[in-house]
């Protein structure tokens, strides 16, 4: 029994006529096709190693193991396809095989997957908790010196920060340094977070690994309290004390790792383009939130100021259109309910409670950053009268 089809080797784009005939003679039994004009043997294929490939309607596209993956024949027409099954019975067996074969491979696929989102959800975040304590301060440091250079190139287009105030000593620097010592005050951390106020559109306020902390000038100017500017700064602080920062890069960095196993991609790539989006883009989990706001309500207890601030300021502002359509705090620091409650319960409304800044240091802060004044006027010259 035979068929005819078209043949192509697999190694170039060439097909011809063939003729294929079952030689049962051989050992292991051969598929034996011939030239349809000369009936030259142009291919020998062992015939239990076919196998059937996808194909279109009205044509058995016939494959084998020991062939290039490209190597395979087009049989059509009705009695040369039901003369080809019959050539070759092990046709269907092999496919059921190949169909076992693929699903056993998607579905180990799938449980890679899984295994990625669950490591991505629980795992990652756990062992970037853990392992941050391991990691000298003075590493975390210098890579919150990579990231100062890199955010302050990307905010200032490479002009570099308009920061308000360079005096130290002014009375609003004071202030804020005050004010950090004393958030950090007995807490033992291996940071001294430095604070400064720069001058920007963007309503935002920033903790970088190894405690730069930056507080954007539209902020200050968005804030009607000294409590609501001292609730934010603490919130930062927090993620200084608790190294969010770090803990955000080594949770970056280890997704990036597993991602590049998982793809194959281990030549570096991956992990560098996960860590320097993770500098850039200092953004926390819901966990770390709390944390900081944790923190900035205790301090408010400690320091004896109202920790609401910090809830009346991000109601007030994320609800400002012109502010909530910025890369602004409101955007990377949402507000639940859950957050609301929390700092609220911190809340003692203690009838003593003092403002976080005096009156005079309040002024002096939002003086820091004044609006720059309007151009003046030209002047406008009165054409001299004439007499007719």
């Amino acid at each position: 029994m035979e068929f005819t089809a078209r043949y192509q080797d697999g190694k170039t784009a060439s097909s011809r006529d063939v003729i294929c005939i079952i030689d049962l003679a051989s050992d292991p039994v051969m598929l034996a096709i011939l030239d349809a004009g000369t009936r030259e043997i142009v291919d020998r294929w062992p015939a239990d190693e076919c196998h059937l490939l996808h194909s279109r309607m009205m044509e058995l596209r016939i494959g084998n193991r020991q062939r290039p993956a490209g190597a395979r024949l087009a049989v059509t027409g009705i009695e040369n396809m039901k003369a080809a099954l019959g050539v070759l019975p092990r046709l269907n067996q092999h496919q059921r095989a190949d169909y076992w074969k693929q699903a056993r491979i998607i579905g180990l696929a799938t449980a890679a997957l899984v295994s990625v989102i669950v490591a991505y959800l629980y795992g990652i975040p756990l062992l970037a908790d853990r392992l941050v304590t391991f990691f000298p301060p003075e590493w975390e440091s210098k890579i919150g010196a990579t990231a100062d250079a890199q955010i302050e190139a990307s905010l200032t287009g490479g002009k570099g920060y308009a920061v308000c105030e360079t005096n130290p000593n002014t009375v609003a620097n004071k202030a804020i340094t005050r004010f950090t010592e004393l958030a950090f005050a007995g807490l033992n951390s291996p940071f001294a977070p430095t604070v400064t106020v720069v001058r920007s559109d963007v309503p935002n306020a920033f903790a970088l690994p190894g405690g730069r902390t930056y507080y954007l000038s539209s902020l200050i100017q968005a804030s009607r309290t000294p409590d609501e500017f001292a609730g934010v700064l603490a919130h930062e602080l927090g993620h200084v004390y608790y190294r969010h920062g770090m803990q955000g890069l080594i949770s970056t960095s280890t997704t990036g790792l597993l991602v590049g196993f998982v793809l194959g991609d281990l030549t570096g790539l991956s992990v560098a383009g996960a860590v320097g989006a993770s500098l850039i883009d200092n953004r926390f989990s819901r966990q770390s939130e709390a944390q900081a706001d944790d923190f900035a309500g205790k301090t408010a207890q400690r320091l004896g100021f109202s920790p609401s601030g910090l809830v009346d300021l991000l109601d007030r502002v994320a609800k400002d259109d012109a502010f909530s359509k910025a890369l602004a705090l409101f955007q990377n620091h949402p507000l639940t309910d859950d957050r609301r409650a929390a700092l609220e319960a911190l809340d003692t409304k203690d009838p003593g409670a003092r403002p976080a800044f005096t009156t005079e240091e309040w002024n002096a802060i939002r003086d820091m950053c004044k609006p720059p004044p309007p151009p003046p006027l030209p002047d406008v010259v009165t054409p001299a009268e004439t007499t007719p």
